[in-house]
């Protein structure tokens, strides 16, 4: 007799064991995160079998199962059943769904001693995050080079701020700043001066450490930036294959970057809200969280609509590009780039770079040709600060040539 668990999956026989009442809701979860009919039947089959294991072995009560028995059942369905790789994720899945649904309890994991390091980089991490409200990528970048500082200075042991003394601070500062690129060791000097700072705020250090942080030279504009073409985004635009549900968000991806020039997290956190279709407008989150209102031109959105239309999986998020296979959710603005890098791969696009930044440098060199002023690009590209748009002035060296006034006495 054949026992329906979900409208897609059918059991040769009635479930058993502990979990028998919850396979139907496992099942119903998986189908909530878009797993496709086939792997939905694998994972709800595969936690039937485990499920009369666990009843032929004695456990009785589900609360008493544990990652141990999923370890020694996938043994077992080694030496009977030909083993799948599916099997080891699909066991995890049911156990996070059973630790989810408050089945089985969350097991206590071993408590390891912290180094007193790592406790004085998670404090500082709180106050940047409570008190001076950073963006949560700024954080990262911050705690990480306070971290290998207070490891430099006081290694595994304890951290005592109050013995920091300048050289200390100047010759971390000269042995990092030499294999970092030029912005990531400013970043480093901003961020210790922002951890002395709060050490001096908070009574730790009473000398100003945060004045004997060197200063790390910096060239105005020292180089132009790598921007794709606008012949190689054409060819790269036309080799997405638009009659596929990945194709269609791809091609709506690139859209945003070539056409507005959006961060690879600018157009990860899209969502459904931001878009304004009756006024044809897009609202972009962008760094530190601030708002630009950008026009949403019939191009972008045509290929945004066919993507929402014909491509985006159901979900209950609402971010506006989801991946593509289950788990179904948003993705982030790693994702975004790995899909400009394959794309110029299929394309066969020789670009400057493989990065989604490229083409924030190719829409501002292209507003430039065509006469658009640095304000103009820097409103567009949303810089907060003029000289960030300053570079581009590099840009379009013709433009500059009729400029240049005549050489006295003429070319010799």
């Amino acid at each position: 007799m054949q026992y329906v668990i979900h409208d897609q999956v059918i059991l040769s026989r009635a479930p058993e064991g502990p979990l028998a009442t919850h396979l139907v809701p496992f099942a119903d979860a998986l189908s909530a995160q878009g797993y496709s009919g086939q792997l939905l039947k694998v994972q709800v089959r595969i936690a039937a079998c485990f499920s009369r294991w666990l009843k032929q072995k004695g456990v009785v009560g589900a609360r008493n199962i544990c990652l141990e028995h999923a370890t020694q059942y996938l043994r077992y369905r080694a030496r009977h059943v030909r083993a799948c790789l599916n099997d080891r994720a699909a066991l995890r899945h049911l156990i996070d769904f059973l630790r989810s649904e408050g089945v089985i309890p969350v097991e206590k994991t071993v408590t390891r001693r912290v180094p007193p390091t790592e406790v004085c980089a998670q404090a500082y991490a709180e106050y940047l995050r409570d008190a001076q409200a950073l963006a949560g990528v700024t954080i990262i970048y911050y705690v990480a080079f306070v971290r290998d500082f207070l490891h430099h200075c006081f290694g595994d042991g304890k951290v005592a701020l109050s013995r920091l003394r300048a050289p200390d601070v100047v010759s971390f500062v000269q042995l990092n700043a030499r294999r970092l690129h030029l912005k990531r060791a400013k970043l480093m000097t901003t961020a210790l001066r922002s951890f002395f700072r709060y050490a001096r705020y908070r009574g730790d250090v009473t000398l100003d450490l945060a004045a004997a942080v060197p200063v790390v030279a910096n060239w105005s504009m020292p180089s132009i930036p790598r921007a794709i073409s606008a012949d190689q985004t054409r060819q790269l635009l036309a080799s997405i294959d638009r009659h596929t549900t990945v194709g269609r968000r791809n091609y709506a991806i690139l859209l945003l970057l070539a056409r507005l020039g959006l961060r690879a997290g600018e157009v990860a956190f899209l969502e459904l809200d931001d878009i304004d279709w009756r006024a044809g407008q897009l609202s972009v989150r962008g760094k530190s969280g601030q708002r630009n209102e950008l026009p949403l031109s019939a191009e972008v959105g045509k290929a945004i609509a066919a993507y929402l239309q014909h491509g985006r999986p159901p979900s209950a998020s609402r971010r506006v590009f989801l991946s593509a296979r289950a788990p179904i959710k948003g993705l982030g603005p790693v994702s975004v780039s790995s899909i400009v890098r394959r794309s110029l791969l299929g394309a066969g696009v020789d670009s400057p770079t493989t990065g989604a930044h490229q083409f924030r440098h190719g829409l501002a060199t292209q507003m430039l040709s065509h006469g658009a002023s640095l304000s103009e690009i820097g409103e567009v590209l949303g810089h907060r600060n003029p000289q960030t748009t300053q570079i581009y002035s590099k840009v379009d060296i013709k433009a500059l040539r009729t400029l240049a006034l005549p050489w006295p006495g003429g070319v010799r």
